[in-house]
Order: structure tokens, then C-alpha cells, then sequence
């Protein structure tokens, strides 16, 4: 007979519905694909029991979840918040009450938390290697646009630190509110402007949106899609493809640490119980493997510390280094970020990506970017450019 396993409750706080409720559900899925592996452990004195809270993208609402785990259930673990105004909401209580945040979303940094395990890249694994691609491969001016909130702005912030020290130039910046998706302004705009390229923050059906009435106007002036400016992301994953639909969804370069065309057996394994547990027709994306990676982490180390006390769970995270889906993962005890693998890839038929250029090891995180020389960066862009443009390995200045 089976021991009775001491239950530890595991909150888990994403979107369900709202605006960007399709990437709550796939974190959901990935999270609960980790919650399943590790209570299927058979030597575990332990099982990890999710209580899911949908805020439906009301910050006021995150807040009423993260306070009814705290209080009415005693949940000391709780993963989730998609966006930043979502983290920023409940950390307060985070650190009020010691708890610890499993925050899976890729973010725009300048954070560091006791209360946070910050699983999603840091701005020097996402957005420097974008810029570094966008100067050394496309040009050196771009149009932004994105949803009016701290990821948008942070990024753009470092875009645009890093395109001025090349000499280049923001031609538009234009923002929309989380949830509205009234951009054919937007569309116009740059179709009038015709940049070399376009950083796209938006959030949602308003980017899926985008894409589309983009890719229409370019066609219907004659504009073959291989020539339309690209459209760069920083969040634009598999299941997102999907949504675009195929007319649109070609041709995108994203910036991420995952992306389920990674040819690794333990990706493959990953891919397999992926879509066996949730649909065949669907594909992880770099939200899927991160909120699985929180799973994955919080669960090894309740194991190594032997209870789900915070400190103790802390403590043994840093101990841990995961043969993970995109690469070795580990978290970094400086800053609770984790050691990830940068990568470019962009999209193609059949809602999938093609890697065209990766880091050669997982890089350490810098969420402050105090170690960035964005002179160096911009030299070395060039230089990768000039000489090197078909090289499929991505260099990460630090």
C-alpha cells in the first residue's frame, strides 16, 4: 500500500480569461504537466496539490487571490503572474508575509526579490540579444509598439539606449491600452514610415490583431511578405502562431530561451508528454517550459529540504541545476534569476520556429544590466554582421 503524502498546497495564480488569457492557460498547462511528474515520484514523502485562482487580468483581483492563499489557505508556494503589473501587485504581500513568488514570464527586469524565484529571462537574454541580431542583420532604426505597461516601457527603454549608441533612431513609438485593440492607427502609421523593422510589445488579441491588418497592407500595396519589414517580439510563442493564423504568422523573429523545434532528446521527451497530456495538434512555447521549469524547481527542492518552508526551499533551489527542455537551468543565488540559454528564431508554416542563432551556454542573468557596455555590444554587432552574418551562434556581451 501506498503512504499517505504529506499534502503541500501550491498556489497557482494566471489569467484564465481576459485579454491575454490563452497564455495563462498554456503557463497552467505547464505548470500542471510538473505538478503531475513530481507527485508521480514514487520515493516522495510529499504531493504537490495546485489550488488555481483565475484573475482574468484585474490587478485588483490578483491581489484578492494571492490574500486568500495566503490567509484562508496557509499556501506558502504560489506560481504564476503573467505580466508585470500582476508581480508588482502582489509583491508586497510577498515579502509582507514571506512567502515565495514562482514567477515564470520572461519580464523586463531591474527587479531583484528574496520572495521571488525568477524562472522567465532577464533583458540580457532576451532583449540585448534581439538588438544585437536587429543591428548586425537588419538596421539600425525601428518602430515600436506595445501595450501601455512596465514591460513595454522597459524594453523599449533598453531598444532604444542600445539603437541611439548605433546611431540609429526609434521612428515611431506608439502604445495602446492592455486589452484595447484599436490599432489601425498604428498600422497606418507605419506602413507611411516604412522602418527597416518593428519591436512589437503588444499583449494579446491586440498583437494578434496587429499582425494581421499589418500583413494586409503590405500585400494589398504590392509588398511581397519576404520584403515587408520584419516584426520583432520578445513574447511571440508557438501558440500564439496559431492564433495570428497562417496568412500572417510567417517570417517573425522572436527572442526566447525556448522553442519547442529544439533538437535535444530531452526536448523531444518533453514535446511528446506535452501533447499527450494536453492536445497532438498543440506545441509548447517559452511560457509552457517556463511555468513546467517552476514546477519542476519548486518540487526538487521541497525534496532536497524536506518541507516546504520558504527559507529552507530557498536555499535548496540554489543547489539544484535542471537538465531542462531548452538546456541546463539553474538559479542564480545573487538574484534569484536563472542561468537560461538565449536564442533567435523565427517563425515559419505549421506555427512552429526555425533557430537561426543560440548561445553556445546558458547565460548568467543581469536584471540590472550592470555588466552591459552597450558600446562593445554595438561594436561587436557590427563586426558580427560584417563577417559573419550566417553564423547560428549568438554572442552574448556581457
Amino acid at each position: 500500500m501506498r503512504r499517505r503524502r504529506e499534502p503541500i498546497h501550491v498556489g497557482v495564480v494566471y489569467s484564465l480569461t481576459g485579454p491575454y488569457g490563452l497564455v495563462g492557460r498554456e503557463m497552467l498547462n505547464g505548470v500542471s504537466l510538473a505538478i503531475d511528474e513530481i507527485n508521480a515520484v514514487d520515493g516522495n514523502d510529499f504531493e504537490l496539490v495546485p489550488l488555481v485562482f483565475d484573475p482574468g487580468g484585474d490587478l485588483h483581483r490578483y491581489e484578492e487571490a494571492v490574500e486568500a492563499l495566503i490567509h484562508d489557505k496557509g499556501v506558502h508556494h504560489i506560481v504564476g503572474c503573467y505580466t508585470s503589473a500582476s508581480r508588482k501587485q502582489v509583491l508586497p504581500l510577498l515579502e509582507r508575509y514571506d512567502r515565495l513568488l514562482w514567477h515564470s514570464a520572461r519580464y523586463e527586469g531591474f527587479e531583484s526579490s528574496d520572495n521571488v524565484i525568477y524562472v522567465g529571462a532577464a533583458p540580457n537574454q532576451h532583449i540585448v540579444p534581439l538588438a544585437q541580431h536587429m543591428i548586425a542583420n537588419i538596421g539600425v532604426d525601428v518602430f515600436c509598439v506595445g501595450s501601455n505597461y512596465i514591460w513595454t516601457w522597459e524594453t523599449t527603454r533598453v531598444l532604444q539606449e542600445i539603437v541611439t549608441a548605433a546611431s540609429g533612431r526609434i521612428v515611431g513609438k506608439r502604445l495602446v491600452a492592455l486589452g484595447d485593440t484599436d490599432i489601425d492607427h498604428i498600422v497606418r502609421e507605419i506602413f507611411e514610415k516604412r522602418p527597416p523593422a518593428i519591436f512589437n510589445t503588444l499583449v494579446g488579441e491586440a498583437s494578434y490583431l496587429f499582425h494581421r491588418r499589418l500583413r494586409q497592407a503590405w500585400r494589398r500595396a504590392g509588398v511581397s511578405d519576404d520584403d515587408a519589414p520584419p516584426i520583432l517580439s520578445c513574447s511571440l510563442g508557438e501558440h500564439e502562431l496559431r492564433l495570428i493564423g497562417p496568412s500572417a504568422s510567417t517570417g517573425h523573429l522572436t527572442s526566447a530561451a525556448y522553442f519547442s523545434s529544439i533538437d535535444t532528446p530531452e526536448n523531444r521527451s518533453f514535446v511528446r508528454r506535452y501533447r499527450k497530456a494536453f492536445s497532438s495538434e498543440t506545441l509548447p512555447s517559452a511560457d509552457v517550459e517556463a511555468a513546467y521549469l517552476c514546477g519542476i524547481l519548486l518540487g526538487r527542492a521541497v525534496q532536497q529540504a524536506g518541507n516546504g518552508n520558504v527559507r529552507a526551499v530557498r536555499d535548496a533551489t540554489y543547489r539544484e541545476t535542471v537538465d531542462a527542455p531548452q538546456g541546463k537551468v539553474k538559479v542564480d543565488p545573487e538574484t534569484n534569476h536563472c542561468y537560461l540559454t538565449p536564442r533567435l528564431a523565427r517563425s515559419r508554416r505549421g506555427y512552429r520556429f526555425d533557430i537561426v542563432e543560440a548561445a553556445v551556454a546558458p547565460v548568467k542573468p543581469d536584471p540590472y544590466l550592470a555588466w552591459l557596455d552597450v558600446d562593445a555590444l554595438v561594436a561587436d554587432s557590427r563586426r558580427s554582421g560584417a563577417n559573419d552574418a550566417s553564423s547560428r551562434r549568438l554572442r552574448v556581451v556581457q
